[in-house]
């Protein structure tokens, strides 16, 4: 059980021009199995979402995912408005589901395992 899998996610801090600071966060060493079943529902919205295409809901999933990407995936390393604010618009529903999928799924991204490596 040493290796556990992480993920990694990085958030801009500032914008200088055309400079970029970065953060990186990563996630605890250990996320309890319970969690799981958090991210499987909410990526079997999000997927529900994606088909019915109800702009109504869209919002307010993800405004779940942040909560939940905040709290139980990063354990509050960063708060809501840092997430928000730190994520590029375009990429950053690709972001949010990636992080869902790595607590749904165990999906671990190439970058995050180059980051890892790196690290140690």
């Amino acid at each position: 059980m040493a290796n556990l899998k992480r993920n990694r996610l990085e958030l801009v801090k500032e914008v200088n021009g055309e400079e970029v600071v970065t953060e990186n966060h990563l996630t605890p060493v250990f996320i309890p199995f319970g969690v799981v079943y958090e991210a499987m529902d909410l990526k079997d919205e999000i997927e529900g979402l994606v088909k019915r295409s109800d702009p109504g809901t869209e919002k307010e999933l993800i405004d779940r995912m942040i909560l939940f990407i905040t709290e139980k995936i990063y354990n509050n390393q960063f708060t809501k408005e840092e997430l928000i604010n730190g994520l590029h618009a375009p990429n950053a529903m690709r972001e949010l589901q990636e992080q869902v999928a790595f607590v749904a799924n165990g999906h671990q991204s190439d970058a995050t395992k180059k980051f890892l490596e790196k690290k140690n």
